[in-house]
């Protein structure tokens, strides 16, 4: 480690809105909500920053982070698979160079706070508390650290806790937001880093969990807003630099049942029993069953409806959000058995399917292919046939009132390079405009309402405040691919030639160079259930 000093020297604080967007934010600083925002907002270069394909929160941050497209990082989605199997991804499916470690290696130190698919941290110079997809008390660098943090700051959860807060209240929100910055501030009190990213999950979340509800989206905010302001406060950074992830807007189309339209099409046979898909049962494990007498009962009037309602394509996180609001989880909980939901649900029967999403927020559909797949039906001469066939048919689709469910339907070639493309969806699937929303539902109508009324857009925001930024320079078709290069360049450090993006210009770009190898760690399981019931309350699972 550098030298520690008794003054902050914290050249670049970058500051992380997840979902961040100027239709989000517009309204706030019109309404005096968000001062601080607003302020470094106007006092500095601002504009739209482009997201990636797919724009969700598990890869797009790793794009941001190390400079490079999903094909070169190798995470597309909140999970990886092997075979018809999955996981939560976590930082050792990362298979790319953070920016703290490129800086770490320069000599510069960094702390970062909530960054998702952090967890488990490798070693730099500074420190690391993980944010979405780590488990709760999460490892973190240097090793006890989150131990000083909440001796020093109060109690740290990486997610919205039930106590002393409820979990998806407005206080359990602001409670978490304020542990976050504090947990920043001490840790650069005690590092003295050169490099900062602080990152807020909640500004996203608050829209998937509470959809509309602007006095929940106003107090997050606030409470946000308020945390930066004392961050700037304290650690009195040279250059702020604001950035988002993508944005967030209502889904004012249809929703498509992809599998259910591949079906009709011939490309997949579903079957129900819960074994069609090995492992991916967990995801549809009901979360309403909490009594031990669950599996002893007689089918209930209750339960027959709720059977229905799993064949309507009612899930069972959505459901246990609606009854847990209105105080009727735990009681219905108790009636309900834990298979029926399962066992009425179809899933894809992969030994008699040639293509089939695996995954709604991978945006995209796979190829059972033979020689990689488990049970792949489609023979590696059928490849690029079955592919075309499928391109072409979905490019066709149009929605009820006519309109084009697809703004493009692409090999994933078109989106993704590098040696993880292989990893990547066989066929990519973009919404027209993100006003449709596309999920992997069996047995249900291939369109409907969305159910969720909110969801991801593909452009963020940027803000740029500091005299290491040109304020006459124009941020024009800016993406996130141009983070870690603009970074890179502010502290005067080599860009590596391996990025995709380029440094914005308004900082003068550094030289390029090329960098050893990043040499990936094991993969490891993200073994956590509340993991992987946090996902599935957001809407990703």
């Amino acid at each position: 480690m550098t030298e520690q000093t008794d003054e902050t020297d914290l050249r670049l604080l970058v500051v992380g809105i997840d979902a961040g967007c100027l239709p989000v934010l517009e309204p706030l600083f019109e309404s005096g909500e968000v001062p601080t925002l607003e302020r470094l907002f106007d006092g500095g270069v601002t504009g739209a920053l482009e997201s990636q394909i797919p724009p969700w929160t598990a890869s797009a941050w790793p794009t941001m982070v190390t400079g490079k497209n999903p094909g070169k990082h190798g995470v597309y989605d909140f999970l990886s698979f092997d075979g018809y199997d999955w996981n939560v991804v976590n930082a050792t499916h990362v298979r790319a160079r953070p920016i703290w470690k490129l800086l770490s290696e320069h000599g510069f130190r960094s702390v970062v706070v909530n960054l998702p698919v952090t967890h488990p941290p490798r070693e730099f110079d500074g420190a690391l508390i993980p944010g979405m997809t780590a488990p709760e008390d999460p490892e973190c660098h240097p090793e006890g650290i989150l131990d000083d943090v909440k001796i020093a700051c109060g109690d740290y959860h990486v997610y919205p806790q039930s106590t002393p807060a409820p979990d998806r209240s407005i206080e359990g929100y602001e409670l978490t937001i304020e542990r976050r910055g504090g947990a920043f501030r001490y840790l650069c009190r005690r590092m003295k880093p050169d490099f900062g990213f602080l990152q807020f999950q909640l500004t996203d979340s608050v829209f998937h969990e509470r959809p509309g509800d602007r006095e929940a989206i106003e107090a997050v905010y606030r409470a946000v807003d308020h945390e930066i302001a004392e961050t700037i406060e304290e650690t009195d950074p040279d250059n702020v630099l604001v950035v988002s992830d993508h944005g967030i807007g209502r889904v004012s189309g249809t929703e498509f049942r992809i599998n259910e339209y591949l079906r009709e099409k011939g490309y997949l046979s579903g079957q129900s029993g819960g074994d069609g898909m090995p492992d991916w049962s967990r995801a549809w494990e009901n979360d309403l069953l909490e009594g031990e007498d669950a599996g002893e009962h007689e089918e209930s009037a209750l339960e027959r409806v709720m059977n229905v309602a799993a064949r309507a394509g009612i899930t069972t996180q959505r459901v246990a959000g609606a009854l847990d609001r209105v105080g009727l989880k735990e009681p219905i909980g108790r009636r309900i058995p834990n298979d029926m939901i399962r066992a009425a649900s179809e899933q894809v029967d992969f030994s008699n399917s040639r293509v089939y999403m695996r995954s709604k927020s991978e945006l995209g559909v796979r190829i059972n292919l033979e020689g990689r797949e488990p049970d792949g039906t489609v023979s590696p001469s059928e490849y690029e046939d079955v592919r075309e066939e499928v391109i072409e048919a979905l490019s066709s689709v149009r929605t009820p009132a006519g309109e084009p469910v697809f703004e493009s339907v692409e090999p994933r070639e078109s989106f993704f390079e590098g040696p993880y493309v292989e990893d990547a969806p066989d066929v990519v699937t973009v919404p027209a405009a993100f006003d449709n929303a596309v999920v992997a539902d069996l047995g249900v109508e291939q369109f409907g309402e969305p159910m969720e009324p909110w969801n991801h857009k593909r452009t963020g925001v940027i803000a740029t405040n500091g005299p290491a930024f040109d304020q006459r320079a124009s941020l024009e078709e800016a993406t996130i691919l141009d983070v870690a290069p603009t970074i890179c360049s502010l502290f005067d450090v080599p860009v590596d030639s391996a990025f995709d993006g380029e440094a914005l210009s308004v900082v003068e770009g550094s030289a390029e160079m090329e960098y050893p190898t990043y040499e990936p760690t094991s993969i490891t399981a993200t073994d956590d259930r509340a993991v992987e019931d946090r996902l599935s309350d957001l809407g990703y699972l």
